[in-house]
Order: C-alpha cells, then sequence, then structure tokens
C-alpha cells in the first residue's frame, strides 16, 4: 500500500487480538514489522517502562531501519465500578493504557522529528467518548490517551507527521471474552448500552483496515482523527 512498502513500522501489544492483527497487515502492506509486547514476538518491551522503551525503539532503529510507522496497541483492562476500583487496578491501566502510549511516541516522534516524516497511530477505544458501567478506568485511560495522540498531532504537523487514533468498540479478542457482560450487539439497557447497529462483533482484521489506511498515503491530508470503528455503537456520540 502506498506509503507503507519498505517502512518500518512499530507496533506494541502485537503479541494478540488487534495487535497481532495490526503487525499481520502492515507486513501484508509491504512494511518491515517490529512487533513488540510482553513476550510471545521479537521485540520484548514492558511499555510501562521508559528505560525499556527507549531501549527497544533504539534496538529496532539499528536492526530494522528508521521507524517510519509507530502503532501503539498495547493496552489492559481490569473492569470494575468506580467506587470499587483499588488503586493498584487504577495505576496498572493508566501505566499500560497512558503512559505505555506516551512513553512510546515520545521516545518514536524524537527520532522522527530531524527526519521530517512519519505516521503514528495509537489504538484507543470507543469507550473514550461513551460512558461505560464497570469500565471507568478503563475509559479515562483510553481518553487520555486520545487526547495526548490528538496534542502530539498538532505539534508534529509542522514536522510532517501525522498522528491519529483508532477506536474500535466490540471486537472479538480475548480481552472481549473475559468481560462476560451479555450480549453487545444486542445491548443492555440496564448498563445504558445501546448494541451494535451494524448487528456483529468487530474482528481484528476490521480495526487493521482502519490503522492501515491512516498508516498509508492515502489519509495523507488527515491528522488529529479519531476513527471509530464500533459498527456505529456510539451513535457517534
Amino acid at each position: 500500500m502506498d506509503g507503507i512498502g519498505g517502512s518500518v513500522a512499530l507496533v506494541t501489544g502485537a503479541g494478540g487480538g488487534i495487535g497481532a492483527a495490526v503487525a499481520a497487515a502492515l507486513a501484508e502492506a509491504g512494511a518491515v514489522v517490529a512487533a513488540a509486547d510482553l513476550d510471545g514476538v521479537p521485540y520484548r518491551v514492558d511499555v510501562r517502562d521508559p528505560g525499556e522503551v527507549e531501549e527497544l525503539v533504539g534496538r529496532v532503529e539499528r536492526e530494522l531501519g528508521p521507524i517510519g510507522v509507530l502503532v501503539s496497541v498495547a493496552g489492559v483492562l481490569v473492569p470494575g465500578h468506580a467506587h470499587e476500583t483499588d488503586d493498584a487496578a487504577w495505576r496498572q491501566t493508566f501505566a499500560v493504557n497512558t503512559d505505555g502510549v506516551f512513553h512510546v511516541c515520545r521516545a518514536v516522534a524524537r527520532r522522527m522529528i530531524p527526519r521530517r516524516s512519519g505516521c503514528i497511530v495509537t489504538v484507543a477505544s470507543n469507550a473514550a467518548s461513551v460512558p461505560r458501567v464497570g469500565m471507568a478506568a478503563y475509559a479515562a485511560s483510553k481518553a487520555a490517551a486520545r487526547a495526548f495522540t490528538q496534542c502530539l498531532g498538532l505539534e508534529l504537523a509542522a514536522h510532517g507527521i501525522r498522528c491519529n487514533v483508532v477506536s474500535p468498540g466490540s471486537t472479538d479478542t480475548p480481552m472481549l471474552r473475559t468481560l462476560q457482560a451479555g450480549d453487545p450487539v444486542a445491548g443492555d439497557l440496564g448498563t445504558f448500552r445501546t448494541g451494535i447497529p451494524l448487528g456483529r462483533v468487530a474482528d481484528p482484521g476490521d480495526v487493521a483496515d482502519a490503522v492501515l489506511f491512516l498508516a498509508s498515503a492515502r489519509s495523507r491530508h488527515i491528522t488529529m482523527h479519531d476513527l471509530l470503528v464500533d459498527g456505529g455503537a456510539t451513535l457517534r456520540a
């Protein structure tokens, strides 16, 4: 795909789910992919640790070349009502979903700026724009990651670097299956979920296709955008 073939792409959270689908899609489009996660992939990293992130980014650039595409997918979800969420769960959620995005984006952006090119995509969640029962920490962390990425895009636009967000809804991944929150397609009035108008849960490949578009030259005039991939579940809220 235009703008992707031959580029070095770093994908965090690439060990499974959406991250694995994104890594595979980028590779199929001709990118040289550095798949990073806690385990099970060529590049191990704990995105909570800025030192590990800096070491990872340096290693990728030494071994594969300048990073042209960054996709931050690594994330955790610890469900629970806000008043029942303990400090450890809150901190863990933000450490991965928000701090992790900051650490990786900062390390890569510093290298992209002198080259005056690059593309950054953060995978957030539609929970960042619509309140969800039992997901306060997750929603707040994803909203912070979304806002950070959009601010980063504003700051980096003058350097020719685009920063966008992809916000999935219910997607067929292990994370969704651990929620056991009823039928996401039908929704649940008791928890104020309206369901999915398109009548299906997303496949990880649906999200990967959105990332691929935003990473490609076909979206060369798009930055600071939040692309919802949720079958209409947020009703564009």
